[in-house]
């Protein structure tokens, strides 16, 4: 005698009954929302299915996994036709949507990741847009890079310090100075110094033009300085060189901005020694005299952390190592 028995046939729904729970249970994945798409686009199965590049079978399963999973039907199948339930076409908005939101999270962190965008803090000291280099390098940078973000932060070489501590700045452009363990630096290029003396004092008409002034001729000159608090590192450079020429300098009066400093030589309050980049601050009365001997330079150098891992900070000082090294001042 043939036939379904009763138990089986109890068996076969509480099968049916667990597997649609089971179905419920299941997370909803991206490629259900693909599948989904492509029928709703097509509106047939074979179509959709030749179109995502697998058989019909699996289609038609994982759709009915996915409606099982939100507990609604989508489509309405016939033999001749499908179609959109209201429901469907409720979803079907909100599955591009999720995919196009998808796909642009997933390109973002791409770039991220390869340093194409994000933000990039980066500190200089007062002097250093005027060799030419940086500002080159910022603009290649910002050309090659439009979607990143570059703050750029103007900070004395000891403020500067603290911030790349603090992961307030990513990247340091300083002069000289002692650096804890945390920090490393690599030398980009040097700027020469220059003795900042008043026209007219004595010392410039008995100097051949274009010539070249040794340190230790200013060793009875007043001194005008940058203050320590400022910060620059310049200070005590000046001190050491001085040293270094058998002498040690007699400082009148302290500055934190090298426009006072300038001001001050003009208005006869001693000589100064600067980065030659500060030549670009023109004050009526003042000239620059190049310094001759070792160690008469500013090396500028480029500082961050040593844990630093950001791609955009690889990139940046990749960027400014090779300005540094083929270009020119200007």
């Amino acid at each position: 005698m043939s036939g379904t028995s009763p138990g089986a046939t109890r068996y076969s729904a509480v099968r049916q009954s667990a597997t649609a729970q089971d179905y419920r249970r299941m997370p909803i994945e991206l490629r259900h929302l693909r599948y989904f798409i492509a029928v709703a686009d097509e509106l047939h199965f074979g179509r959709a299915a030749e179109r995502l590049g697998i058989s019909q079978p699996p289609l038609s399963q994982q759709i009915r996994q996915l409606e099982s999973s939100l507990d609604a039907q989508l489509l309405r199948r016939s033999n001749r036709r499908v179609e959109l339930t209201e429901a469907g076409r409720a979803f079907l908005g909100e599955a591009r949507d999720i995919l196009i939101r998808t796909e642009r999270a997933i390109d973002l962190t791409r770039r991220v990741a390869r340093g194409q965008t994000g933000e990039l803090r980066i500190g200089f000291t007062a002097s250093t847009p005027l060799s030419g280099r940086i500002p080159r390098t910022i603009s290649a940078f910002r050309r090659a890079h439009p979607d990143v973000h570059l703050l750029l932060e103007e900070l004395p070489t000891l403020q500067q310090i603290d911030a790349l501590l603090d992961k307030r700045l990513h990247l340091g452009i300083v002069r000289p100075a002692e650096l804890p363990p945390a920090l490393v630096a690599r030398a980009l290029f040097s700027d020469p110094l220059v003795a900042v003396m008043p026209r007219d004092h004595p010392l410039l008409a008995t100097l051949p033009p274009n010539a070249s002034l040794g340190l230790e001729t200013l060793a009875e000159e007043p001194f005008v300085v940058f203050n320590r608090a400022a910060g620059t590192g310049i200070h005590d450079q000046i001190v050491a060189l001085c040293m270094a020429a058998n002498f040690s300098p007699r400082i009148s009066q302290e500055a934190a901005e090298p426009s006072t400093i300038i001001g001050l030589v003009a208005a006869g309050m001693g000589v100064s020694i600067l980065p030659a980049s500060y030549e670009h601050i023109e004050v009526e009365g003042v000239s620059y005299v190049p310094l001759s001997g070792s160690g008469a330079d500013s090396v500028i150098h480029m500082v961050q952390r040593s844990d630093e891992r950001s791609p955009l900070v690889a990139e940046f000082a990749r960027m400014l190592i090779a300005e540094a090294a083929h270009g020119a001042p200007t």
